[in-house]
């Protein structure tokens, strides 16, 4: 007989990686009841995600099991002892990657070989977006591969065709002018300012995230060598980008999203208990609430933190605001004045975000534009104002405004500063009594219903899960794959 499908979900260890990977984790579990499922990320964000479980001075080496044993948790080695570490200086990054490059193949080689011994073998691997070297270690075993695209289909539409020769001599020649047009097969004419940030600002050796446009390349050459098709998942739904999914290129494309929480795992790395702020939320009247967070990796100085709190202040609105602890401690000089200065609002340093999103006192998202968060308000209903920094956040912020037409974008200064005033004009935009707020929501509540229906039993996402999921266990017994 033939084992049991085994899926290998293999992750960056950025938060914004390993929450959709384990999302679509568990998915597959549902779809699958017989499948097995091993997550790996990195040993020290392992760590983090189970920090009571590992022993004293341990490095996350552990192994972690759910679902009656279905799922398990082996990290994989990245050749650091402690992981990527933003403080390590402008080349951090780039030396990071090469060392993430260099160990992490060896690592989960020797984890594939080892499920194998146990009895355990994997039959299919899939993996995101920074590891294109996991493609190979599969097919070195005979195994099909999958990327699990967690960006929208359409930035990865525009690198597809940007890597192979479409407009990337433009893109080049016009990097520094942020209002040039370019067109890209699929999508209505973009802006380079609006095109994915590796494209515009990465493609320098000298760049500090020089290593992501490489690695980026890389992996569009990876999917190119897959035979006959490569598979990609993508973390999006076909009603949300029709035009971009049919541009992704010669590749077998599947989208199965959005991949939201099923149980507790958006609080993967939850530093503790504290539920106040619900309870904060539980007081106040429906749709009054602005909530901002600006994501896991996002930087906030001292400038930036006074004029968002000012504006916030002066929208007159409840407020519910994240504030990293890194960002506190490193402005730790400023945290007496900035509670002060904290009237209508709390602070804190983190919040289950979903758990936010769904309460009915929340009526506006102040948001970095990460994917996940997109996913999360659009599927919940709650407009979003656009705040959009880097990698894919740009594009994320058009689909939100222009596609979807559920948020509006904030405007920031010339020196990146997004500035009292524009905060105060952006939540009265969104939350105000206008004919264009009322649309705002309006567009809110209706793709709130077609995520609904594409991630529910028999949509568009959930027939491309089950087809990938007995697409799998079909290659194996083709014998397409020998299970290692």
């Amino acid at each position: 007989m033939p084992p049991r499908q085994h899926f290998l979900v293999l992750t960056f260890p950025f938060q914004g990686h390993i929450a959709p990977a384990l999302r679509l984790a568990r998915r597959l579990l549902a779809a699958a009841p017989d499948a097995l499922v091993t997550f790996s990320t990195t040993e020290a964000a392992h760590a983090r995600m189970f920090p009571a479980k590992q022993p004293d001075g341990g490095g996350g080496a552990a192994n972690e099991d759910e679902d009656g044993g279905r799922l398990e948790f082996i990290p994989f080695s990245d050749g650091t002892a402690a992981g990527y570490g933003r403080s390590g200086g402008p080349n951090a990054f780039n030396d990071y990657m090469a060392s993430f490059h260099g160990a992490g193949p060896r690592s989960v080689a020797a984890i594939a070989d080892a499920l194998a011994a146990r009895g355990r073998p994997v039959t299919r691997v899939v993996y995101t977006l920074l590891l294109p070297w996991a493609a190979a270690v599969a097919r070195d075993r005979g195994v099909p591969s999958a990327l699990y695209w967690i960006q929208p289909a359409a930035v990865f539409s525009i690198y597809h065709h940007y890597f192979h020769g479409h407009v990337g001599a433009v893109v080049a020649e016009h990097r520094h002018d942020p209002s040039f047009v370019v067109e890209f097969p699929g999508l209505p004419p973009q802006t380079i300012g609006d095109l994915p940030s590796f494209l515009t600002d990465s493609t320098d050796p000298s760049d500090m995230l020089h290593s992501a446009y490489i690695t980026i390349r890389d992996l569009i050459d990876t999917l190119d060598g897959e035979g006959p098709k490569a598979t990609v998942l993508v973390n999006t739904c076909q009603e949300m980008e029709v035009g971009a999914l049919a541009a992704m290129g010669a590749y077998d494309v599947l989208p199965v999203g959005p991949v939201l929480p099923s149980g507790d795992e958006s609080g993967i790395f939850k530093p503790e208990d504290d539920a106040e702020y619900m309870e904060w939320l539980d007081a106040k009247p429906a749709n009054s609430v602005v909530y901002v967070s600006f994501g896991s990796l996002a930087s906030m100085g001292r400038e930036q933190l006074e004029e968002l709190l000012l504006g916030l202040e002066e929208s007159g609105r409840p407020y519910l605001c994240v504030i990293r602890k890194d960002v506190k401690v490193a402005l730790a000089e400023e945290e007496a004045e900035m509670h002060g200065r904290v009237k209508n609002g709390v602070v804190v340093e983190w919040c289950d975000q979903v758990q936010v999103l769904s309460h009915a006192a929340v009526g506006c998202f102040v948001t970095h534009c990460g994917w996940n968060s997109v996913l999360e308000s659009v599927a919940i209903g709650v407009p979003m104002v656009c705040v959009p920094r880097i990698s894919d956040q740009r594009m994320n912020a058009q689909l939100v405004v222009h596609e979807w037409r559920v948020g509006v974008r904030a405007q920031v200064d010339g020196g990146g500063v997004l500035r009292a005033a524009e905060v105060r004009r952006c939540v009265d935009e969104v939350m105000g009594n206008s004919e264009a707020a009322a649309e705002l929501r309006q567009m809110a509540g209706k793709w709130k219903g077609i995520v609904a229906e594409a991630t529910g039993k028999g949509g568009s996402s959930d027939r491309n899960l089950m087809a990938f999921v007995d697409g799998a266990s079909t290659l194996y017994l083709q014998g397409k794959g020998k299970a290692v």
